[in-house]
């Protein structure tokens, strides 16, 4: 469903934006502005250096780095030219991300200096993926400088073009299995999921938005298209600073901004913090996971009824949206209890919460939540089993376990997986068990999350030591480190003779969560 914008594909919304708005600017990182037009010129000129290293329609680009104006560029070269774009987490153990580069098989990756390690062990490995670019001022052994090569290229229309089913990005997630799994959204999808979202979020041509969220989450990605669509400002910020970002609040005037619910906490944290200092915010976006209703009390009355809570997914985009106005404080019981929602089913969306025999629940009554809407993606890259999982007739299986109330406001209670959601980052348990039995001393291990007052949720694993053997907690976390991303591993270890078990001798889970969830409303973070 699109609002009538004329566009076929996020190409198209490259090429129109330059030309409606070519002097104004679109992106400011490193203080430095991009119009709308010089974007066009640079993103042209990557498309056709990429179209000569040999990448044409539907081939991936890879990219490994934290946010700059160079990742947007690369996206949106992809855009343009048909490429796939492979968005890769920088903070991946280095066998997660060479499991993400032999699943996608890009023809080019590109990647900044500081992973330069990375990138030579990729090339010594696959030897195959033999065109490197680096990002940033140094040179490296056997890749390409960025902006040597742009400054090479022509910023002529690229030879070759995207089509509306063309699959735009592979946005790799968690996956329950251990390995990830590379979500495939195409290009119509893509370009329905912003034009909603930009209608429910109001966005405006005078708009400045700070992004801070990285590039490899949806989540950043589709609030840049969202303003390219609307023809605001896009401030980028290359890493979590919370005194730079209420700095460039000030300074910049900033109008909207995306923030996971930690950060807000961060912000309403700072020494000194006066709320006069952020008069000219109109809108705090919050994803990534619900926020706690005290913390909401406060935010609300720090700056204003100005919040938004979305529910969504990289497989699905929009789901439901909790506006500013429906953030009510005081009133009926049933409105105040709906600042714990998730909100209703945004614009162009629907949302379902089903029972196992896929019959609709009644209000009340908890299922798992589907999602149907423009952004559901195509399934998942090489997965086929999977994508048969995750989606029946359109709708995407969240795995998550809600209910609605009386006039569909969605909560969010469970998770029907054993998905954790850790300040913005999802992690599924499997990886961290993996992890954990690799170490000799673990016989066996069952990880769960736990309540965290900072990061929403946090690791914690239980683990049966085998007979003979010694192990600590530090050791263990460390093991994990070694194995998995950073923030994937268990923030504490609890040693036990065994673990509880189900007739059927599964893990009991649910008893292990028990004792830490008891007394709360939900069982999610």
């Amino acid at each position: 469903m699109l609002l009538n914008s004329g566009l076929a594909t996020l190409g198209d919304l490259v090429e129109t934006s330059a030309s409606r708005w070519a002097g104004r600017i679109a992106l400011t990182y490193g203080g430095r502005g991009f119009s709308f037009g010089e974007q066009r010129s640079r993103v042209y000129r990557l498309a056709n250096a990429l179209y000569d290293m040999g990448v044409r329609r539907q081939q991936r680009v890879a990219i490994l780095a934290q946010n700059s104006n160079a990742y947007v560029e690369v996206y949106a070269a992809g855009e343009v030219a048909g490429f796939i774009t492979v968005a890769i987490n920088y903070r991946l153990a280095a066998s997660e991300i060479e499991y993400i580069i032999k699943d996608s098989v890009p023809t080019v990756f590109i990647f900044d200096e500081e992973y330069a390690e990375i990138a030579r062990d990729i090339r010594a490995k696959y030897p195959e993926l033999s065109r490197h670019i680096v990002i940033g001022s140094g040179q490296i052994d056997g890749a390409e400088n960025y902006e040597s090569l742009l400054s090479k290229s022509s910023d002529q229309t690229p030879k070759t073009r995207s089509r509306p089913t063309d699959i735009a990005y592979l946005i790799y997630t968690s996956g329950t299995t251990g390995r990830p799994k590379g979500a495939m959204l195409d290009h119509a999808g893509q370009l329905g999921f912003i034009e909603m979202q930009a209608a429910e979020m109001s966005a405006r041509s005078t708009d400045t938005m700070l992004l801070v969220m990285p590039f490899y989450h949806i989540g950043a990605k589709c609030n840049y298209l969202m303003n390219q669509f609307a023809g605001g400002r896009v401030i980028l910020h290359r890493s979590y600073d919370i005194r730079a970002i209420s700095s460039d609040i000030q300074r910049e005037k900033v109008t909207t901004i995306h923030l996971a619910p930690v950060m807000v906490k961060d912000l309403l944290d700072l020494p000194g913090f006066d709320k006069s200092h952020y008069e000219s915010l109109r809108l705090i976006q919050y994803a990534s996971g619900p926020m706690a209703v005290a913390q909401l009390r406060l935010a609300i009355a720090a700056f204003g009824p100005i919040l938004a809570q979305i529910y969504g997914m990289t497989e699905s985009g929009l789901g439901t949206i909790l506006h500013p106005h429906q953030h009510v404080l005081d009133g009926p019981p049933e409105w105040v209890r709906r600042l714990g929602s998730a909100g209703q089913e945004a614009h162009g969306y629907r949302v379902r919460v089903v029972r196992p025999d896929g019959s609709d629940c009644e209000p009340e009554e908890q299922g798992e939540i589907w999602v149907k809407g423009p952004g559901v993606m195509a399934g998942y890259w090489n997965n086929h089993p999977a994508t048969l999982d995750a989606i029946e007739d359109g709708w995407m299986k969240s795995g998550d376990i809600g209910a609605f109330d009386k006039d569909r406001f969605l909560f969010v209670l469970d998770r029907k997986k054993d998905m954790i959601l850790s300040g913005g980052e999802n992690i599924y348990p499997r990886e961290v068990e993996e992890a954990l039995y690799g170490h000799p001393a673990v016989a066996e291990a069952a990880v769960i999350g736990v309540p965290d007052s900072r990061w929403g949720e946090s690791v914690k694993a239980f683990v049966v030591v085998a007979p003979g053997q010694i192990a600590n907690e530090g050791d263990l976390i460390e093991h994990c480190r070694q194995h998995i991303a950073s923030y994937k591993k268990p923030k504490s270890v609890e040693f036990v003779d065994a673990l509880p078990r189900l007739p059927n001798k599964k893990i009991d889970k649910k008893q292990l969560r028990a004792p830490y969830w008891d007394g709360l409303t939900r069982q999610v973070n």
